[in-house]
């Protein structure tokens, strides 16, 4: 198929780039900036500028590229993030998960486009109340903390507008944390989060009962590649078969990176630093289940659980 990828040289593009051209798609990667344009051709894709916060822009990559597929990929994330300020930090993603989404849906149907998938998040959006483990279904968190309704509101927004999709077929892809290749958190890398873990700046908070889902990049773009093909209309959670509470990642973590085990402090002393948002992370969020993706996409992992990840996957 003809895809455009917005996003290529994101979190996910640096690994889902390559996938789509070896699955044998005609790709069409775009980025802002011209500096990346090369990247792109050397993963096998044709680089296309585009600024996915500028209609007209939008508007006229997809006209020019003509794609089958469109793939939201588009957000500014980085591992160093302060919890603390979270919507700060996470403003420009929230413009591209509210505004692109829209100016890209307009112009796949003014297109022709057939299928639209969209970046969303499984890590903490669910209601922090109810079975550890929570399926697509669970809705969202009522007490997200204050420093974190931005975000919430953008997430909810991309999944509302691909529910609404109906005359396309429309999906949103929940990923839960990425590391690995071009995530920022990858031992060839330059991550603030990693040099955090090795200072031991990043402790445990209260029990550490926060359960936390991640997903190794090349297990993400997997399984995007299986739902340009494969899936009903919906929502998909993309995370791995273990989510893990903070007490029991973190240490493992630091192990990996031959670092002291992390701190323990206490919630109260860690909610100023942290904030609302990052204590409930570390204490009360939910896991997420991959149990649809797997069955309804035909998705399998190459790292099924971060344990492994963590060792082989850095």
């Amino acid at each position: 198929m003809r895809i455009l990828l917005a996003g290529a040289t994101g979190a996910i593009g640096h690994s889902l780039t390559p996938a789509l051209v070896e699955a044998g798609h005609t790709v069409f990667g775009t980025t802002r900036t011209e500096s990346h344009t090369g990247a792109i051709t050397a993963a096998g894709a044709s680089p296309v500028l585009m600024d996915g916060l500028d209609r007209g822009s939008v508007m006229t990559a997809v006209a020019e590229a003509k794609p089958d597929v469109v793939l939201h990929q588009l957000t500014s994330l980085k591992a160093g993030m302060n919890p603390k300020h979270f919507d700060r930090d996470f403003a420009m993603t929230n413009r591209l998960r509210t505004e692109a989404t829209d100016y890209l849906l307009e112009a796949s149907r003014q297109n022709g486009v057939t299928r639209f998938i969209a970046q969303s998040y499984a890590g903490w959006p669910a209601p922090r109340t109810g079975p550890a483990i929570a399926d697509e279904t669970a809705g969202y968190d009522p007490h997200v903390g204050r420093e974190a309704r931005a975000s919430l509101a953008a997430i909810r927004h991309v999944e509302a507008a691909v529910l609404a999709a109906t005359d396309l077929e429309a999906i949103a892809l929940r990923y839960g944390g990425f590391y690995g290749p071009g995530t920022g958190i990858a031992l060839d890398e330059e991550s603030e989060m990693l040099e955090m873990v090795r200072q031991r700046k990043f402790p445990i908070v209260g029990s550490g009962g926060g359960l936390w889902s991640f997903i190794h990049a090349i297990d993400a773009a997997a399984a995007t590649v299986t739902a340009v093909d494969n899936g009903a209309p919906g929502i998909y959670n993309i995370v791995d078969d273990e989510p893990a509470s903070a007490a029991d990642w973190l240490p493992v973590l630091s192990r990996t990176l031959g670092a002291k085990p992390p701190r323990h402090v206490p919630t109260w002393l860690a909610k100023p630093l942290l904030g609302e948002q990052g204590v409930n992370m570390m204490t009360t969020v939910r896991g997420a289940s991959n149990a649809k993706a797997k069955r309804e996409l035909g998705w399998t992992l190459r790292y099924p659980s971060w344990r492994i990840g963590f060792t082989e996957g850095l």
